[in-house]
């Protein structure tokens, strides 16, 4: 299996000299091609950080990220945002959308800035949105959305380039149970039917549950791993819990 992202050694400190704080230490781990991975952790263990970093919003101060064998901290910002573009997409958890823009209008805008042509655009609309069940949706505004309808359609516009990793920042956070699932069963399903790459934020272990591999951050540092292998959801669930369990996490009932 090919290996799509390595991080190597990466350390990240805010500030200087007697006032400065070290958010990450040391980290080291490696996402491969289909994989989708949880980054799990209590408040303040450098899970945003870490993925502020692989997102190339920000540097480390040490270490190496590569992403596609690209080690992306040495681009030049052109070369990076043309990079991000390119190979990054973002689900966020306040979902981002353009309010000015219809469903489709925003789903497709990032093919229209890459200046895709309009028949190729049309498809991947249409294909995007049946995968997350909102293809009678796309002529609507997000005012007139429920917010399991927004997180749906800012999947869809993250994925429309299909991009080589998708970075998905506690993207249940605003949602109800059953909006919760949708979403986290169509990224499920876009994982396994299509090879996606995904790597999650969370919190949630239900939403955790979801993913074939979980990295657990504390104090700046990878301090555990465990695998989905062969168990059920409901079993890894359970999993997870005792591990969250262990720094004084809670989580959502399993549903």
């Amino acid at each position: 299996m090919k290996t799509l992202l390595n991080v190597q050694n990466i350390q990240k400190t805010f500030g200087k000299g007697a006032n400065s704080v070290t958010a990450l230490h040391d980290v080291t781990f490696s996402i491969e091609e289909g994989e989708f991975v949880g980054i799990m952790g209590p408040s303040g263990a450098g899970k945003s950080t870490l993925l502020n970093l692989l997102a190339t919003i920000d540097t480390p101060t040490a270490g190496s990220i590569q992403i596609e064998n690209v080690e992306i901290q040495t681009l030049k910002e052109n070369a990076l945002a043309d990079f991000r573009r390119e190979h990054l997409g973002f689900i966020f958890q306040d979902y981002n959308l353009l309010d000015s823009l219809t469903v489709q209008e925003n789903i497709l805008l990032p093919l229209a800035i890459a200046k895709v042509d309009r028949a190729t655009i049309q498809q991947r609309v249409l294909e995007i949105a049946q995968l997350f069940h909102i293809e009678d949706l796309l002529h609507k505004y997000p005012v007139q959305l429920s917010g399991g309808q927004k997180q749906r359609t800012a999947a869809a516009r993250a994925l429309i380039t299909k991009p080589a990793m998708i970075l998905a920042d506690e993207p249940t956070g605003a949602l109800d149970s059953k909006s919760a699932t949708d979403l986290l069963q169509s990224l499920e399903a876009l994982n396994e039917n299509q090879k996606a790459t995904i790597m999650m934020v969370t919190h949630d272990a239900y939403a955790a549950s979801f993913c074939n591999r979980i990295l657990f951050i504390q104090d700046g540092i990878v301090s555990t791993e465990i695998l989905k292998g062969q168990q059920t959801r409901k079993q890894f669930f359970q999993r997870i819990l005792e591990e969250v369990a262990t720094f004084g996490g809670g989580a959502r009932d399993i549903i």
